[in-house]
């Protein structure tokens, strides 16, 4: 099976480093990007199979990052990942189509058990859907 091309858009060097490390690991192809601007160019040019949006960001926010998104490709599945969040921000991903959420904690390997999870799942549905 080729591998999944996974595109992690986090303000955060850290932990954008550290989970390219961990989803590569974990055979996906990954492409990172530290702003919306960036995110939007790589979707154009690199049609990742998932897209994994931290919603906090300078600029650019991951809210409208997920507008923006949704106006190009309807089915790309994205899943917001934060830390720091509230009931408006859920309730207006999902109202623009965000695919799931993932809260950031201070388990690395569980977010990343979480997140292959989620892009496994949505893999077979999207598989079935066609």
């Amino acid at each position: 099976m080729a591998s999944r091309k996974i595109l992690i858009v986090d303000d955060e060097p850290d932990f954008l480093a550290v989970m390219c490390a961990r989803l590569e690991a974990n055979d996906y192809e990954v492409i990172t990007a530290s702003n919306g601007e960036d995110a939007l160019n790589y979707i154009k040019n690199d049609k990742p199979d998932a897209v994994l949006l931290d919603i906090l960001m300078p600029g650019i926010d991951g809210l409208e990052v997920l507008r923006r998104i949704r106006k190009m490709n309807e089915n790309l599945p994205v899943y917001i990942i934060t830390a720091f969040s509230t009931d408006e921000r859920f309730k207006a991903a999902n109202k623009l189509g965000a695919s799931g959420f993932i809260v950031k904690t201070d388990d690395l390997a569980k977010e990343v058990d979480n997140i292959t999870s989620a892009i496994d799942m949505s893999a077979r549905f999207h598989k079935r859907s066609k």
